[in-house]
């Protein structure tokens, strides 16, 4: 097989599994349309691009989980703002565990304008995995639950850092980030309740979009203009 010939090939893959997405997502789209009249009017406030996720993060573990520490608490343009002063200070690119601990904490924290807690949070994580006590490897294989046990072990990444990792980086289908702020208003804006949802009330909301709830926070975050950085 010739180079150009390969090269062919591999772009005729990524077509068809381009498409298999799409199509997936909008039978996904209409599963939701259709099991929830509320939530309905939100997509189509919203269009498809709403549905659109991993926009403009890493693609690896370890720099996926850089990017949620950083764009913890922040809105989207103050996150991609930070992360790309991060960046900057290693070439362009998510530093590695071996630069974040071999950096001094101080000059890292203003060149990069990160608080000290933060700095303190990426210091942990690349402690957990040199040591080994977090195998980023087997992360992709381990159901949900597994991955947020996984996750929390670490000071810093909490459960809403996990619900994070699983939604934009794993691309797992069924996440309800039940801790989340903006989900949680949207969903009082959206259902006209007189306060923010408990996260039981969440869960009981929530329920017929299974298995597409992360798809449906998508829309919700949208319709707040408040996706998490």
């Amino acid at each position: 097989m010739s180079a150009r010939s390969g090269a062919a090939d591999e772009r005729s893959s990524a077509g068809l599994k381009a498409r298999a997405r799409r199509l997936q997502e909008a039978e996904a789209i209409a599963a939701l349309r259709a099991c929830d009249p509320v939530l309905r009017d939100v997509i189509d406030r919203a269009g498809p691009r709403a549905a659109d996720r991993g926009r403009g993060r890493p693609g690896d573990h370890y720099g996926a989980l850089v990017r949620t520490i950083v764009g913890q608490q922040l809105s989207t343009r103050a996150a991609g703002a930070i992360y790309e002063r991060l960046a900057a200070r290693f070439g362009g690119r998510a530093p590695t565990p071996e630069e974040i601990l071999a950096d001094d904490p101080d000059e890292l924290r203003a060149a990069a304008g990160l608080s000290r807690a933060k700095v303190g949070f990426l210091r942990s994580l690349a402690e957990h995995v040199l040591d080994g006590s977090l195998q980023l490897h087997t992360l992709g294989r381990l159901p949900d639950e597994r991955v947020i046990e996984e996750l929390v072990a670490v000071r810093g990444l909490g459960q809403w850092s996990a619900h994070m990792f699983l939604m934009f980086h794993l691309h797992r289908d069924d996440v309800l980030p039940v801790g989340d702020l903006g989900i949680r208003r949207a969903v009082q804006i959206a259902y006209g309740l007189p306060e923010l949802p408990a996260p039981p009330l969440l869960c009981d909301i929530a329920e017929p979009w299974r298995p597409n709830r992360t798809l449906a926070c998508l829309f919700l975050w949208d319709s707040l203009d408040n996706r998490p950085g």
